[in-house]
């Protein structure tokens, strides 16, 4: 299918438009900024997704024990916007947690809950991730005026 996207493990020559995307929208306090030497430290946790073998976007899964992850650096390039890449994205995350013979849990903190819920994530309280906490949000400009929302999904 024209135009469909294909998400596949992150490589090292994926390292630069992974960063650029990210601190892209970082700049625009979307997002964390990630260095280009964090996300080569951290390459395996990321998928990206290519359309017609151009990049499209990227995902991380962080894992913070306990059966707990994190969807995070979530983002989808301008021009591919609105053709349902992000969903392809977060479903080739969900896909890898699946492949676990464990039940886990997998949360992401979001501008857009709308979207995490039309993907079977429900709404929680922040509270439930003291580990995301003390790590990425101290760091964070907004720390003492989060206005992001946290969602949930179970994984059996």
């Amino acid at each position: 299918m024209k135009g469909s996207l294909v998400v596949r493990p992150a490589v090292e020559a994926d390292v630069d438009n992974i960063c650029n995307l990210l601190n892209e929208y970082a700049w625009e306090k979307l997002l964390l900024k990630r260095t280009r030497e964090d996300i080569l430290e951290k390459l395996k946790n990321f998928q990206v997704g290519e359309t017609e073998g151009q990049f499209a976007g990227c995902v991380a899964l962080r894992d913070f024990g306990d059966d707990l992850y994190e969807i995070r650096s979530l983002a989808v390039c301008r021009e591919y916007s609105n053709r349902g890449f992000g969903s392809s994205l977060v479903s080739g995350a969900i896909d890898k947690l699946r492949k676990s013979v464990r039940p886990v849990r997998v949360f992401a903190l979001t501008y857009r809950a709308d979207f995490f819920c039309r993907m079977g994530f429900r709404i929680v309280s922040k509270d439930l991730f003291p580990q995301k906490i003390w790590s990425d949000c101290a760091v964070c400009a907004k720390k003492d005026c989060c206005d992001e929302t946290a969602v949930l999904m179970e994984i059996c």
